[in-house]
């Protein structure tokens, strides 16, 4: 049984407004990070523009995919959405419920069935949790099981090519979007996820091929982007 490392550390910020230890982050392509856990915590304000456009197109009835502790379906919620925050962590969940989100499902995307919404939420690189190109068209494939006949996916993603030339590593053999991350909270590691980064090409490419129609909405000076789909009518 693997621990929930990431929702340990999430309810340790949640308990003392601030972290003792820091959560890391371990990646493939080499490089250990310190995950700053109070970007999970952010209030509207401190919300960048790509999210506040995202927000904004929000309709109908919302499922907020990777819910984390809630700061997008909170913001939601108090602008009158009905608006389902979908988690995996139980621990993150229990967090939500104690900051007011009211509609909480523990469960995994791709588990969910019989419901339906007009918008998909994918913020803060959700669509990652697709982990490589053939579980993105998964996605894309169990999105049009979730979303009504007006329904909209609306996610940010971000071209992740520079990473390769920073580190000086050598692309790998599969697609380089592709990464593998491990967290780490006070000297206990989480099971080893795998998390999908796409550029603008790949995507339009795995788009079109199941039957989607792409909107690039937004760039901004990070390769990062903010995209709307529905599928072709």
């Amino acid at each position: 049984m693997h621990r929930d490392v990431y929702g340990e550390a999430l309810f340790d910020f949640h308990t003392n407004g601030a972290l003792k230890n820091p959560l890391l982050l371990h990646s493939s392509y080499g490089d250990i990070e310190e995950m700053p856990v109070e970007v999970f915590y952010r209030d509207e304000e401190d919300f960048p523009e790509l999210e506040f456009i995202a927000l904004s197109l929000c309709d109908g009835r919302v499922l907020d995919v990777g819910a984390g502790v809630g700061s997008h379906a909170l913001f939601l919620q108090k602008k009158g959405f009905e608006v389902t925050a979908l988690e995996v962590s139980v621990t993150a969940c229990n967090i939500m419920r104690e900051r007011g989100v009211q509609h909480i499902l523990q469960d995994d995307f791709f588990q969910l069935k019989n419901q339906q919404f007009d918008t998909l939420l994918f913020l803060m690189n959700g669509i990652g949790l697709a982990g490589n190109t053939d579980g993105f068209r998964n996605l894309l494939q169990h999105s049009k099981s979730l979303l009504s006949e007006k329904g909209q996916l609306l996610f940010d993603s971000s071209d992740i090519s520079y990473l390769y030339e920073e580190y000086r590593i050598q692309r790998p053999v599969h697609y380089f979007g592709e990464i593998t991350y491990q967290y780490e909270y006070k000297g206990n590691k989480g099971i080893p996820f795998n998390w999908l980064y796409l550029d603008q090409k790949m995507l339009i490419d795995i788009a079109r091929e199941e039957n989607w129609v792409v909107q690039i909405l937004f760039e901004d000076d990070s390769d990062q982007y903010l995209v709307r789909m529905e599928p072709r009518k």
